[in-house]
């Protein structure tokens, strides 16, 4: 039980990832926060979680004021938070030339500054106790662009760029900062993804139908929190090979995922 007594908090935490993340954790014993804006859905997985270690803090991470509160009070519950889990996201399937800019002001919220509102929300009690470990669930969308996704593209790289910066800033002070990077996983967020006026997509992307079972992503952050890593790619076959393709050639990328178009 590698979690045994820990406290964790976990967004995002009433479907797909976030879901299994919550049974992972609690499966090795540890204390689970799980937030999300809908309660009857956070209700609905805490119950599969049967032995009064969950804790129910709807939230909408986009909302500053509100993050403050449920930050505040999750401590007051709790004590401690042990590990924060930002794993909130929200997509796109617009063009840039097409989707209005409260587009990508939603997506970068949500993606963006969410995890950074509740990082900071929560980063002073973990610096203050010389321990703790902050874990950004992104994408390989952090690692390149392609159509179509551009404003999630951009926030994922915002994402990157921010954790990559705190951990070298906390890293002394006992805080493990550690990037989890999924490829297609089988999850609903498609559905949700917002078009090119904001409203949802509402189709599932034969990708995604294809892609990996939230349990084993699940397992394999939880494999990378345990062992301390700075980043884990989770992805095989073609996105992964894009994701290393980036850094070896980023013009054969470009040509890659234009031809895909």
């Amino acid at each position: 039980m590698r979690f045994r007594d820990k406290t964790v908090w976990i967004t995002g935490a009433s479907s797909g990832i976030g879901e299994a993340l919550v049974r992972a954790f609690h499966a090795e014993r540890a204390n689970v926060v799980l937030s999300a804006r809908r309660r009857e859905e956070l209700e609905r997985v805490a119950a599969a979680c049967p032995g009064g270690r969950t804790t129910i803090i709807p939230l909408d991470v986009t909302d500053e004021t509100a993050v403050r509160k449920a930050a505040a009070a999750a401590l007051e519950r709790l004590g401690r938070i042990d590990i924060l889990v930002n794993n909130a996201g929200l997509t796109q399937r617009a063009a840039v030339a097409d989707a209005d800019l409260s587009v990508f002001r939603r997506v970068m919220d949500v993606n963006f500054f969410g995890p950074l509102m509740l990082t900071k929300a929560v980063l002073p009690h973990m610096m203050e106790r010389g321990a703790g470990h902050i874990v950004a669930v992104t994408s390989v969308a952090g690692k390149y662009g392609s159509p179509g996704r551009s404003g999630y593209c951009a926030a994922k790289h915002a994402a990157h760029g921010l954790f990559d910066s705190l951990r070298a800033e906390v890293e002394r002070r006992g805080v493990k900062v550690t990037l989890a990077v999924p490829g297609p996983v089988r999850t609903d967020i498609s559905r949700n993804a917002l078009t090119a006026d904001g409203t949802p997509w509402r189709k599932m992307d034969s990708f995604l139908e294809r892609g990996l079972d939230p349990g084993i992503c699940a397992a394999r952050i939880l494999d990378a929190v345990h062992a301390g890593r700075r980043e884990t790619l989770i992805a095989g076959g073609a996105t992964r090979r894009y994701a290393l393709l980036k850094r070896l050639s980023p013009w054969l990328l470009s040509r890659a995922v234009s031809r895909r178009s």
